[in-house]
């Protein structure tokens, strides 16, 4: 399987990295980008092939498109046709699968993916949607692909990667808050900052740990902390009261709104 990436930024670097590491050639990778040093940099990073011009890795079996959403439609409305059987797998956030397909002339098989900032440490996790005429085949593929930084999921509408984007991908946003708030706290409490930082982190990195391997739900979990008139129990109710699940639920909606609306923006040109 050849690989040609059409944008070389920080996923399509964690991508390849991921890939490199679980056994992928060198020599079936292809990366197209424009900046000069970026190119040096990925050329002695990955051992990669970097070019500047899309042709060669036009001729891959699965073509990545990993540009800026709003330099996505540019990219493709110049290249000329693709093979039939060629996958496309864009991780461009906001562009709607269907626009893709319109702006290489129709092309059918084209995967839409949307992975999170996580996979830079290999820790992501990435819903993908595909048109119908993609084969179980190329799907395949994709998932691949995709699990070299993380977990994947397959939603059945295109509609559930806007909601994907709003909790998955905007997500790690949310969770970055709630950590600035937490070690804001304990520095309040009198911690020292690395102590405060130390103790966030730890406290994230094991609670999600456990909920991952514990079969409970996240109710139960937590009932679990909650002793009756304790520590846990007056932090959660000012929390509750605070309407703190009200409010991500919000979050949420509002990113998920802002995700059909760069669908609309970003595909309401053609070629």
């Amino acid at each position: 399987m050849k690989l040609g990436f059409i944008g070389g930024g920080n996923m399509a670097a964690a991508i390849i990295g991921g890939l490199l590491q679980k056994g992928f050639a060198q020599q079936d990778i292809i990366v197209v980008e424009q900046q000069e040093e970026r190119r040096a940099w990925m050329a002695n990073e990955f051992g990669v092939l970097v070019v500047d011009s899309a042709d060669q890795a036009l001729a891959a079996d699965i073509v990545v498109l990993a540009v800026k959403p709003q330099q996505l439609r540019a990219a493709l409305c110049g290249l000329p046709p693709l093979r039939p059987e060629q996958l496309i797998v864009s991780i461009a956030a906001g562009v709607r699968a269907g626009d893709i397909s319109r702006w290489l002339r129709g092309h059918p098989t084209v995967v839409r993916a949307m992975p999170n900032t996580p996979a830079l440490v290999g820790a992501g996790i990435t819903g993908l949607y595909a048109l119908p005429a993609v084969s179980e085949a190329q799907k395949a593929q994709a998932t691949q692909l995709l699990e070299a930084v993380g977990s994947i999921v397959w939603v059945e509408s295109e509609a559930q990667i806007d909601a994907v984007t709003a909790i998955s991908g905007s997500g790690p946003a949310y969770v970055f808050l709630f950590i600035e708030a937490l070690e804001q706290a304990a520095i309040d409490l009198g911690l020292p900052a690395e102590t405060a930082r130390q103790l966030t982190l730890q406290t994230f990195l094991g609670a999600s740990a456990l909920a991952i391997k514990d079969n409970s739900t996240p109710a139960e979990l937590r009932a679990r902390v909650t002793s009756k008139g304790g520590t846990t129990e007056r932090g959660l109710l000012a929390l509750e009261e605070g309407g703190m699940k009200y409010i991500i639920g919000l979050a949420a909606r509002a990113a998920a709104e802002r995700a059909q609306e760069m669908g609309v923006l970003l595909g309401k040109e053609g070629c």
